[in-house]
């Protein structure tokens, strides 16, 4: 089985604010993304890239995930972030508006160009019309292992001011195009993670859409503030009852009288084995996520 991350919870960090990005060093999160796109003010982009690439050089990040969202390329800074960013070997390079491969595929080119080390994986943000219509081709792309394609990053604010969408509460207005990526991501191998939840003030409903997103699929949730990261770690966390059930499928189907069963009964209940690879997959989560805390 191929290795499993936790990414319960992806904080986003403002990367002219040097004190939040030092603070990302001792929060809760799976994952921090350090952002030199929307959260910094023009005026401030190219102090923003010192202070991620000095941060992330300077490492101790623990056991999370850190990532890098560049500006696109084709604007002022993305040239220079981009640069930046393969210097300073951050675990991802976060690409904002990817509609069409073909950035991955520049992108990937660049990478080769500087001899990026391997380790360094490429995120998509999906939040363009145009990035829904080809998100199956987008995802393909993971197939040319120069592209280094490895997660989606649904972008849902900017997904409603393209379409006109509005964000309400169950987000009826975008399942269809949630769904679709996650679709898209699982047939080529990707992570994905769900998109932000904007009322800081309204805990209940941040909780309702964390349990969404992980009854969808999704492997956890973007995040723009650090007391939405427990809440976050909850519900992408299988639970103990679930996890015990895990193990019970699994010691069940390893059982030797049923070696060349493709179906048993437990407990009352049918169980195949595909349920199996789905119960060794809770477990190595939950494992995963015992062992990073």
């Amino acid at each position: 089985m191929t290795e499993i991350r936790p990414r319960r919870s992806a904080l986003y960090m403002p990367g002219s604010n040097a004190r939040a990005l030092e603070k990302a060093r001792s929060l809760p999160a799976d994952v921090v993304i350090l952002d030199l796109e929307d959260a910094v003010a023009p005026d401030a982009k190219e102090t923003a890239r010192a202070q991620v690439s000095a941060a992330v050089t300077a490492g101790g990040f623990g056991p999370r995930e850190v990532i890098v969202r560049v500006n696109g390329l084709d604007t002022p800074w993305g040239e220079e972030d981009l640069a930046a960013a393969i210097a300073c070997v951050p675990d991802a390079i976060l690409l904002p508006k990817v509609s069409t491969p073909a950035v991955l595929a520049t992108v990937g080119r660049r990478l080769a160009t500087a001899g990026a080390p391997h380790k360094i994986r490429i995120w998509a943000m999906v939040e363009t019309p145009l990035a829904i219509l080809n998100i199956a081709e987008i995802a393909a792309a993971a197939a040319d292992q120069a592209t280094r394609l490895e997660c989606f990053v649904m972008g849902t604010n900017d997904l409603a001011k393209e379409t006109g969408a509005r964000l309400v509460p169950g987000r009826a207005p975008m399942l269809p195009w949630l769904a679709t990526s996650l679709a898209a991501a699982r047939a080529h191998g990707l992570s994905i993670l769900d998109g932000v939840y904007n009322n800081l003030s309204d805990a209940d409903g941040f909780a309702a859409e964390c349990a969404e997103g992980r009854d969808m699929g999704f492997d956890g949730k973007t995040l723009i503030h650090p007391g939405q990261i427990a809440a976050a770690n909850a519900a992408f966390a299988p639970e103990e009852a679930e996890v015990a059930h895990a193990r019970a499928i699994i010691a069940a189907f390893d059982a030797p009288e049923n070696a060349g069963k493709g179906a048993i009964n437990l407990d009352g209940r049918m169980v195949e084995r595909l349920h199996a690879a789905m119960a060794r997959r809770t477990v190595s989560l939950a494992e995963a996520i015992a062992a990073r805390e």
